[in-house]
Formats: structure tokens, C-alpha cells, sequence
């Protein structure tokens, strides 16, 4: 570890540990993950993590989440959070993360009310500052704490730190909510991203790394790794079939490659939108 990210590591224990308790919203991705270590680490019995087990929330996250809290010896309660009740969210606005995360923190805040914790904590790192970020609005509407961005941290910290203190998901792909592989303005509902979620399994389970499948209606768009497409080409007929057979009409690769956030590119003040190119891979007759 360079003395940098040990001076980042320190100062971010100092943080929670200035806390009295706290309830960190635990996804099982690494940047809330570190924050839930650390927080177990420093307070103990004061540090609790709540994860949200609503339909976007991927299942093997979930289960992820319960073996890590289990693994580090901290407190761990599962709830199940009420955006899919909201039609501002099912709307899928552009704002959509907003309702979802004033769920969760309004959840989060009744559990703090509830049980006696003082402080409710997420992952948000410095990088996520530059993306379309509605949902830091609703932190900021309850009081979340961010003690990575206090502490300094980008997500290469994360990962460089969660590396060296041999965290299981140090290396873990990026895997947002699910509501975010519909385009802006399609509805969404519990059936559709548990379609979506069916679709990303059968790639993760062909063996690709980081991937997201993007809903377009009847078209399933495949981002993934441009180092991969050769693996796409070969494995075509399967994964033509196996997604198709959740309901999908065709099954496109986006030449573009995977994008974290791709679906936010035409929000981008004065930018132009481009047109990423798509090849169908044999639809169906």
C-alpha cells in the first residue's frame, strides 16, 4: 500500500470512527462494502449495514451481501424498499434514481429513529461526482454521509485498498441497479428487470467479465468488453437462443463496448449524441 492511500485509509477510520453509530446502505458493490468493513472494524456492535433487497437489486448481489456482512463479523438486515409502488420511479424519469434512493434513505432513517443509530453512511466516491447523479440529492435530503469522498477517495483507492485488505470483491465488476439498462421514458416494472437480470445472467455464466444488457423492448442490446467480442461471435448461437427464450426478439452487440453510465451520454450538457453502432446477431424469422 503507498503511503498515500495508507494516509487516505487512516483518515477515512477516523471519520467513522467520529461517528457515535451508523447504518451504511449496503449494496455488495466494493465502495459501499469498504465502507461497511471499515465501519464494522471501527464501531463493532455501533455499525449496522441494511441492504435494500427490491427487484433491482441483482439477487447474487444480495446473497453476496449477506455472506460478506457474515464473513466480517457485522450486523446485517435485509429490507425491501417501496420504488416499485412509486409511479414517479416506474416512469423511469430522468431523475429516477432520486425516488429510488429517497426510499431507501427514508427507510434507512426510520430504522436509525427505530434502533438508535446517529449517522446513515453509502459508498459515493469522488468519481461519482462527475456523473448524472440524482440520487446524491436525496443524500443530501436526509444527511448522508459520504466518508469516502471526506477521505479523499477516487475508485482506484477503493479497489487498491479493498486489494490489500484481501476483501472477496475487491475486483468485483461495476454492477448498478438494474432500473439503469432501460432507456429514460420506458417504464419499468418487476417482471421487465427480472428480465433483464435473467439476460445478464446467461452472459455471466457464458463467462464475461463486465457486461450490461440495455432493454429496448423487443431487442436485447449486449454491452461488453471490446478485448470479448470474439467470445460474443463464438458463443452466438447460444446466446441468441438463451436470450431470445426470456422474451427478447433480437439480440444485438453494441460495437461501442461496455460503458458504465452509457445510458446517460445524451444528458451531457452540449454534448452531441452519438449514434453507437449495433450489429444484430441473427435475429430470430
Amino acid at each position: 500500500m503507498t503511503p498515500e492511500l495508507a494516509q487516505k485509509y487512516q483518515h477515512l477510520q477516523q471519520i467513522v470512527g467520529g461517528y457515535d453509530s451508523v447504518i451504511v446502505a449496503f449494496s455488495g458493490g466494493i465502495d459501499s462494502s469498504l465502507v461497511a468493513f471499515v465501519a464494522g472494524q471501527v464501531l463493532g456492535e455501533r455499525a449496522l449495514a441494511v441492504t435494500s433487497g427490491s427487484a433491482s437489486l441483482k439477487r447474487t448481489d444480495l446473497e453476496l451481501s449477506k455472506k460478506l456482512s457474515e464473513d466480517w463479523g457485522i450486523r446485517h438486515q435485509i429490507i425491501v424498499t417501496d420504488e416499485l409502488t412509486k409511479a414517479d420511479y416506474r416512469a423511469n424519469p430522468t431523475n429516477r434514481c432520486f425516488h429510488c434512493k429517497t426510499s431507501l434513505y427514508t427507510e434507512l432513517g426510520q430504522i436509525a429513529e427505530a434502533q438508535g443509530y446517529t449517522h446513515i453512511l453509502n459508498g459515493t466516491n469522488l468519481d461519482d461526482l462527475g456523473d448524472h447523479r440524482p440520487g446524491l440529492i436525496a443524500a443530501d435530503n436526509h444527511q448522508v454521509k459520504s466518508p469516502l469522498v471526506e477521505a479523499g477517495f477516487h475508485k482506484a483507492d477503493i479497489r487498491a485498498l479493498a486489494s490489500h485488505l484481501a476483501l472477496e470483491n475487491a475486483d468485483k465488476p461495476q454492477a448498478a441497479c438494474l432500473s439503469s439498462r432501460f432507456p429514460y421514458g420506458t417504464a419499468i416494472n418487476q417482471e421487465l428487470l427480472a428480465q433483464v437480470e435473467a439476460a445478464e445472467n446467461v452472459l455471466a455464466n457464458a463467462g464475461f467479465s463486465q457486461f450490461r444488457v440495455r432493454h429496448h423492448g423487443e431487442v436485447a442490446r449486449l454491452e461488453i468488453l471490446p478485448t470479448e467480442f470474439e467470445l460474443a461471435v463464438t458463443l452466438h448461437e447460444v446466446l441468441q437462443r438463451d436470450i431470445q427464450a426470456l422474451g427478447y426478439r433480437f439480440v444485438a452487440l453494441d460495437l461501442g463496448g461496455f460503458r458504465s453510465g452509457s445510458l446517460n451520454e445524451g444528458l451531457e450538457p452540449n454534448a452531441a449524441v452519438s449514434q453507437i453502432p449495433v450489429v444484430n446477431l441473427f435475429p430470430a424469422n
